[in-house]
């Protein structure tokens, strides 16, 4: 079983690579928190409750992805088709694909809708072992559609049993037909300031890129954000070197997700903050894009966190499983290393290590169970493979 005593913010650079684990443990839940592990031999007499036998399995605090945007009203294959054949993320978003594509479907979708989609999705990523999840507007790109996207995301947290935080992304994408300037002003002027009124978002956040926003677009939004108490996240550094690190350092940014591109500057950067950076392995596998430099920013000392970035366009995949093999494979995590990057550290850059990303007395009861499993290495090393048997929420067992 893997344990913290202590509570920990996060783990950065060699620190990534140690798991406290027991062998033959046992774990006490009580009213949905962790009240009690340790060693089989020191269990307490037990009676009139529960009890599920572990023998042979692992158990691991739930996932926390803090990068997802899970709401959405149509999945995008044709853009799939639009890859294979050559065609280049930037070149299907001048085409009104990709942001623009979702948009248009899910402002014709209600709000009924989009949640129950969402919901089968979330039902999904919970039995893969996600108990707590980020997820991000950007799709709306209009008042109405952007606040009707973080409702729904506000209703899975409050009837859904994982853990949910909010984001505004209005500076997704620049709609159609509309001027740039304009549209700017409405985010901060308008979206804002509406989101924070009916209290449906806990961070702000601005796809830095070429052809998306700048960084001084993306500095004024998120600065404008902070005026209103939502902390910025920034989509940094996925297509280029966007100075979204940059940004995202100067403005106090709870994390900085993507990093594709990453030069010694930004880990320098970087390296002084208090900044998570999050590596999204499945938009680099989907779109064959390069990976993080993950390998070199842990070995100079820096925290590491990965989440999915769920979305239809460019990483259609909420399986954290799957990113752990990624982490592994194509970025050289060892499995330690990936399984505190997709816990621990995931939970910081949400704001819930007090209460979610590892076993510790006090926190939620969110934890899965494996089947029978060799080592902890078998998780990231048979990547296709169903090692779940018990998903645990709030201290009841979701999926067995």
């Amino acid at each position: 079983m893997q344990v913290r005593q202590q509570q920990v913010a996060r783990v950065s650079g060699l620190d990534m690579a140690d798991l406290p684990v027991i062998n033959d443990a046992f774990l006490l839940m009580k009213e949905g928190k962790i009240s009690d592990f340790g060693v089989m031999s020191e269990c307490p007499e037990l009676d009139g409750v529960e009890k599920i036998d572990a023998t042979g399995k692992f158990v691991f605090p739930s996932f926390v992805d803090s990068h997802t945007h899970i709401v959405f009203a149509a999945s995008r294959e044709s853009e799939f088709v639009d890859k294979i054949k050559g065609a280049s993320y930037e070149e299907i978003a001048r085409k009104g694909g990709g942001i623009l594509n979702s948009a248009k479907k899910l402002q014709a979708a209600s709000e009924e809708e989009l949640f129950s989609q969402a919901q089968r999705r979330v039902n999904d990523v919970i039995g893969t072992g996600t108990g707590a999840i980020e997820i991000k507007s950007g799709y709306g790109l209009t008042l109405d559609d952007e606040l009707k996207m973080l409702r729904v995301a506000k209703r899975i947290g409050l009837e859904m049993p994982v853990a949910v935080k909010t984001t505004f992304l209005g500076a997704h994408a620049i709609p159609k037909e509309v001027n740039r300037e304009d549209y700017i002003r409405s985010v901060i002027e308008e979206m804002i300031p509406a989101v924070a009124e009916e209290n449906l978002a806990t961070y702000c956040d601005v796809f830095c890129e070429e052809g998306f926003f700048n960084m001084d677009e993306t500095e004024r939004i998120v600065e404008a954000g902070k005026q209103y108490g939502l902390t910025p996240k920034i989509h940094a550094n996925q297509l280029n070197l966007s100075g979204g690190v940059q940004v995202g350092v100067k403005t106090g940014a709870i994390s900085v997700d993507h990093l594709e591109c990453v030069s010694d500057t930004e880990i320098g950067l970087l390296q002084g903050s208090d900044t998570m950076p999050t590596a999204l392995p499945g938009a680099a596998f989907y779109l064959r894009a390069g990976y993080p430099p993950a390998r070199e920013m842990i070995n100079k000392g820096l925290p590491l966190a990965i989440a999915t970035d769920y979305n239809p366009g460019s990483a259609p995949s909420g399986n954290m499983l799957f990113m752990l093999s990624l982490a592994c494979i194509q970025m050289r995590l060892t499995p330690e290393e990936a399984i505190n990057a997709a816990t621990i550290n995931t939970a910081y850059a949400m704001d819930l290590t007090d209460t979610h990303g590892s076993i510790t007395k006090g926190k939620v009861a969110n934890v899965f169970i494996t089947k029978e499993v060799p080592s902890i290495a078998y998780l990231p090393y048979s990547f296709s493979s169903n090692l779940i048997d018990t998903v645990i929420l709030n201290g009841s067992v979701y999926l067995a």
